[in-house]
């Protein structure tokens, strides 16, 4: 009998799109589904970007080299600088998306069976890299209660054991919106010399910080051997189909190690990486216009969850996302109820259950990830939905 495999087997389905049969069944019955439920914005992705693709006149679709190409390597140095950032165009790997930025940083740092600290709620597919890369996520709680704060050093401490080898930071945070502060960072510069660790930082919502500035965990001083950053062009321009991102780290044997697995996969999209050559190009006041829409967004959809009766949402630094807690007991039920038995004047919400960025069992299940990347007419039907909803909802737990 032929079997599958453990690694397999132990894969998380993804909380973001679970649920995806059944909004696709739910849009077969002409209902409208506000998807509030995965990071993709619908703002557009801008026009130069688009005509740098079109407009292409190789007659040759080629590998690039396994970095990326040079020239898109050495024009992210100056997008870097702009943003406090010193590196050079040989500390960079041109990446397929975020997602293998952080692949790589777990296969050439850790070995299987090794554990890497997350604060939780985190990005759930850090557990999808984790179970590919044989390694273990170790949870430290951050509580809605404080926003999501950086827990304490003496949490931190705790969990360090002989077989931990990095700590993994999200800045701002997916899916808790959370903006680390320069102090936070500094704390985790301590833990990561003291015990001797790598940080992975994930700084692909780095333009998107609404109160306070972006401090880089590459702008920490005296730890360049630690630091890896993993980046992504897909939020910061509506990119992301374009599937380009960075792996960067000043620690010359850890980027060899890590070249080794990008000649593996020979090379970065081709036509990804023309659109990221082409953003860096910008108007230097694109990013104030997208982030004033993102907060106005942030704002609208805050307000709007805190006035609903018996629901909690913390205000978000950064990002897009918000996490808010429901008066529900099981959030997986809920989400999928929302699609499958209920509709608002036509139209419903999809949400992704929090359940599913919680490493430790049993956590999240009165909270619920919401993507804030609709327009504000969106934003304000589908919370006029999950409004109604908790008040039909047959499973509302009582104030």
């Amino acid at each position: 009998m032929l079997t599958i495999s453990n690694r397999g087997n132990q894969m998380p389905p993804s909380p973001i799109r679970k649920l995806v049969p059944y909004a696709e069944a739910t849009k077969k019955k002409g209902i409208t589904v506000y998807h509030l439920n995965i990071g993709q914005p619908d703002i557009e992705t801008p026009k130069p970007v688009l005509d740098a693709v079109r407009h292409s006149t190789f007659k040759v679709l080629e590998y690039s080299h396994s970095a990326g190409n040079e020239s898109y390597r050495r024009k992210l140095v100056s997008y870097y600088a702009k943003n406090e950032i010193e590196i050079d165009h040989s500390q960079i790997i041109i990446t397929t998306g975020g997602s293998e930025a952080i692949l790589f940083g777990f296969m050439a740092c850790m070995d299987a069976g090794d554990e890497v600290i997350i604060p939780e709620p985190f990005y759930a597919n850090y557990n999808g890299f984790a179970v590919s890369a044989g390694i273990n996520v170790v949870p430290i709680t951050s509580h809605i209660e404080n926003g999501f704060a950086l827990p304490p050093i003496e949490d931190f401490e705790k969990a360090i054991t002989s077989k931990t080898k990095a700590i993994v930071i999200c800045n701002p945070n997916n899916p808790t919106g959370y903006l680390y502060s320069k102090a936070e960072m500094e704390v985790l510069k301590t833990i990561i010399l003291k015990h001797n660790l790598y940080l992975f930082a994930d700084e692909a919502y780095r333009e998107f910080c609404y109160e306070g500035n972006h401090f880089s965990a590459m702008q920490l001083t005296g730890c360049d051997d630690n630091v890896v950053l993993m980046d992504t062009i897909s939020k910061r321009y509506s990119c992301c189909g374009a599937r380009v991102g960075a792996f960067i780290t000043r620690n010359s044997a850890l980027y060899n190690t890590a070249m080794k697995f990008a000649q593996a996969r020979l090379s970065p999209p081709e036509f990804g990486q023309i659109a990221g050559e082409a953003a860096i190009d910008l108007p230097n006041d694109y990013f104030d216009i997208t982030k004033a829409e993102y907060k106005a967004r942030r704002d609208l959809i805050v307000q709007r969850l805190n006035n609903i009766n018996g629901v909690f949402c913390p205000t978000p630094g950064g990002a897009f996302y918000a996490i808010a807690k429901l008066p529900i007991d099981d959030a997986d039920r809920f989400c999928q109820w929302l699609l499958e038995e209920f509709d608002y004047e036509r139209q419903t919400v999809m949400l992704a259950p929090a359940t599913g960025f919680y490493g430790t069992k049993g956590l999240g299940k009165n909270e619920v990830r919401l993507a804030y990347v609709l327009n504000l007419d969106s934003i304000n039907a589908a919370m006029n939905c999950l409004e109604e909803a908790l008040k039909q909802y047959p499973e509302r737990i009582s104030n």
